[in-house]
């Protein structure tokens, strides 16, 4: 054993656990873990930003980029509130990301007598936004709490989880055994009694198809297996973008999907809560639907599987794929059927939306296939959601159902952090961008060279559409008054320019990624034309005669 401070076995443990880089703002109630931290900044790189809610923001994108374990310190009670909006996104997204938060001192804690930071019950609401939170309360129990946390995450359905510690007890010094072996993972064990009844009834269906969410990242090379032995349309959610090749002959986005699922007989739902499928599309008796969910009580959260099969995605589906052979049927002219679809389905996406795509296209151009594309609640962003080609996994970041506005910067300062050598692009309108503008001095500062991109039309976009249609042009609280951004990003320190056409923004996309900093890009562009009528699509089942 060691005579170590909570502080000091904290900051041991996460570095036992693999974490490189910590997000943070410093404060008080954490001056002694960041005195521990200082003597392991060889290992693990502080990174400060200018916002506790960045802090979060960039811990979720390194995440998400990653699929591996991150993790944020801010001080307690305004500080660690500022980050609930990317804490909750995690949730939605199913991120591990771990909140590390300071408290007040531990005698005082619920005994409201008006502490700097204090809350009624930090914990609590620590406990309401993540899969699980504890608080550290002395040296010792440090490393078994930060490897609980650490077997938390990456146990199950990866969500965010949170530990506090009182500014008194991170100083607080005892012998402590430090734990050699970081946490693995609870076994997750293939239930091969339900993957030999899904192959039966896969092999057996006449117009299958594949759907699949964020939580089959990873599991690609099985889902292509498995589509081209069935000649199934795999339909590929914004959080399953990348799973497979957009550019896969089988692969589809909603406009197609949908009219794929009004026909199916049996459908495979892979790591997705197949929410607006169920909710909106319908369901009904002829459709027998297989669901792969590593989270037991999302198989029939909505509506009752034909077959529910609880495990992790790609061992089940390398599974699936070895028995399917022995049930499959032949099917003709799907692969075909298939390519028509995907094609009507492009030619009303362009037709629609041709401003939008004239744009994403630009940006797909300039971006290599690797390359990080991370969207935001604009109008560029819901078209992104089911024109922008992905061709590889983890390439396009969302914020999922919790449709997080301002996210996507910040966020996609996280992600270059996490991948240095690939190129980041970060899409937001000026609504949503000036929500973390100021985090352009944490890119200028830590060299994050993320390239934003600013549509700026100066207003909130959605909102002033939906006032103009539902409200008879009754416009209220949905006007912008902007800076000049490109005067903005260069008072930071970072390169900044304005575009005014597709062409233009490709260029400088482009140029950016080749000399590596942060730049800004702003794009002006008039009311852009209505997304929706593609997202939000109306029952088709049961099926009409």
């Amino acid at each position: 054993m060691k005579t170590l401070s909570t502080a000091q076995a904290a900051v041991s443990m996460l570095e036992v656990n693999g974490i490189d880089t910590l997000f943070c703002l410093p404060g008080v109630q954490n001056d002694a873990f960041f005195d521990a931290l200082y003597d392991r900044t060889n290992a693990i790189r502080p990174i400060h930003a200018r916002h506790e809610q960045a802090c979060a923001y960039m811990a979720l994108g390194y995440a998400m980029a990653t699929g591996k374990p991150s993790a944020y310190v801010v001080v307690p009670g305004p500080g660690f509130l500022n980050t609930t909006a990317a804490l909750s996104t995690a949730y939605a997204v199913n991120a591990p990301v771990l909140a590390l938060t300071g408290q007040i001192q531990q005698a005082m804690i619920g005994r409201n007598v008006g502490l700097l930071h204090e809350l009624p019950d930090q914990l609590a609401i620590m406990r309401g936004l993540t899969k699980w939170a504890d608080r550290i309360p002395s040296p010792a129990a440090a490393p078994a709490l930060i490897n609980e946390a650490f077997r938390r995450l990456l146990s199950g359905r990866q969500r965010p989880v949170a530990l506090e510690c009182a500014l008194d007890t991170w100083a607080r010094r005892a012998p402590v055994e430090l734990l050699n072996a970081p946490a693995a993972a609870d076994p997750c064990p293939v239930d091969e009694e339900a993957v030999e009844r899904a192959a039966k009834l896969l092999g057996s269906a006449e117009r299958p198809m594949i759907v699949v969410g964020g939580g089959a990242q990873g599991a690609g090379e099985h889902v292509v297996r498995i589509a081209e032995m069935l000649d199934a349309p795999v339909m590929t959610g914004r959080m399953g973008q990348g799973v497979i090749d957009g550019r896969h002959k089988l692969s589809v986005t909603a406009p197609a999907g949908y009219r794929f699922w009004g026909e199916a007989d049996v459908v495979l739902a892979v790591g997705t809560r197949l929410q607006p499928q169920q909710q909106n599309w319908g369901v009904d008796p002829s459709l027998k639907i297989i669901r792969i969910d590593v989270d037991s009580e999302e198989l029939d959260r909505q509506y009752k599987p034909e077959i529910g099969i609880v495990g992790d995605a790609t061992a089940t589906l390398a599974a699936l794929a070895d028995r399917l052979a022995g049930h499959n049927r032949k099917r003709n002219g799907r692969a075909d059927e298939v390519a028509e679809t995907k094609a009507a389905a492009s030619k009303l996406i362009r037709e629609t939306l041709a401003p939008q795509i004239a744009y994403l296209e630009a940006l797909r151009k300039a971006l290599p296939e690797d390359g990080i594309l991370v969207d935001e609640l604009t109008q560029m962003g819901y078209a992104a959601r089911f024109a922008y080609p992905t061709y590889r996994s983890r390439t396009f970041l969302s914020p999922g159902y919790q449709g997080t506005l301002g996210w996507g910067y910040a966020t996609s300062l996280g992600a270059k952090v996490a991948k240095p050598d690939t190129p980041v692009v970060s899409i937001s309108g000026d609504g949503g961008f000036m929500f973390t503008a100021m985090e352009m001095a944490t890119a200028a500062q830590h060299g994050i060279g993320v390239v934003a991109v600013v549509f700026s039309d100066g207003a909130y976009g959605n909102v002033r559409r939906i006032q103009q249609q539902s409200f008879n042009n009754r416009t209220i609280a949905s006007d912008l008054r902007n800076p000049d951004f490109v005067k903005l990003g260069e008072s930071f320190g970072i390169d900044a320019m304005r575009v005014n056409s597709p062409e233009e923004l490709g260029t400088a996309v482009a140029r950016g990624i080749a000399k590596g900093g942060p730049m800004l890009i702003d794009c002006p562009v008039g009311q852009l034309p209505d997304p929706w009528k593609l997202i939000t699509l109306p029952r088709n089942r049961p099926r009409r005669a």
